[in-house]
């Protein structure tokens, strides 16, 4: 299973470093690359086994595939995607399936079903948890404000402390350990903006 999924590992990296938009500073190869390592670091933590992790990682790898076409209903897109691709590395129609699911999880508003989609859907926004949140979150706002030049720092700032305020991680490891560091960024986020 190693050994196929570096297969796929490599051959979706190099598809989206040579389809991906330059102006997607958010939904670049690094973001999907991070998810991919998080959900693995996480599954862990949750003791999933060697072939629902290997499911997760795939997902992860495809769950911004849909960019490359582009962002509406890009989730959408990534399992269309997915379906026609990972017939080529032999996986069967009900693993596609869980895949799908996955992909779905990292869909906003979130709403995750099962465990591998906790997991999936905590990956792609453990960021929010991090040191490096202010760093994503600027390449976010530089990428949405390329595809809407009204957007401003104000209706950023409002959109970032709406979201994460409603925001919730889902497994018990990320709600443990990233909760409360989520929370402190966006009170230093709310303070650096008022100051």
């Amino acid at each position: 299973m190693a050994a196929r999924f570096d297969k796929i590992y490599n051959d979706i990296v190099d598809l989206l470093s040579a389809k991906l938009s330059p102006f997607l500073k958010y939904h670049c190869v690094d973001h999907t690359i991070y998810v991919v390592e998080m959900a693995e670091y996480i599954a862990k933590k949750e003791k999933v086994s060697s072939s629902n992790l290997y499911l997760l990682k795939i997902a992860a790898l495809f769950h911004d595939i849909g960019f490359i076409e582009g962002p509406e209903e890009h989730e959408k897109t990534s399992c269309k995607i997915a379906k026609r691709e990972l017939k080529k590395y032999g996986l069967s129609k009900e693993q596609i399936m869980v895949i799908c699911g996955m992909i779905m999880a990292t869909r906003i508003p979130q709403s995750p079903q099962n465990k591998l989609e906790n997991i999936i859907a905590d990956a792609d926004l453990e960021y929010l948890s991090t040191s490096k949140y202010e760093e994503v979150s600027e390449q976010l706002y530089e990428e949405l404000r390329h595809f809407n030049k009204k957007f401003n720092r104000q209706k950023w700032f409002k959109v970032q402390v709406d979201f994460i305020s409603n925001h919730r991680y889902h497994t018990n490891y990320c709600k443990r350990y990233k909760e409360f560091r989520k929370m402190r960024n966006l009170e230093k986020m709310i303070n650096e903006y008022n100051s």
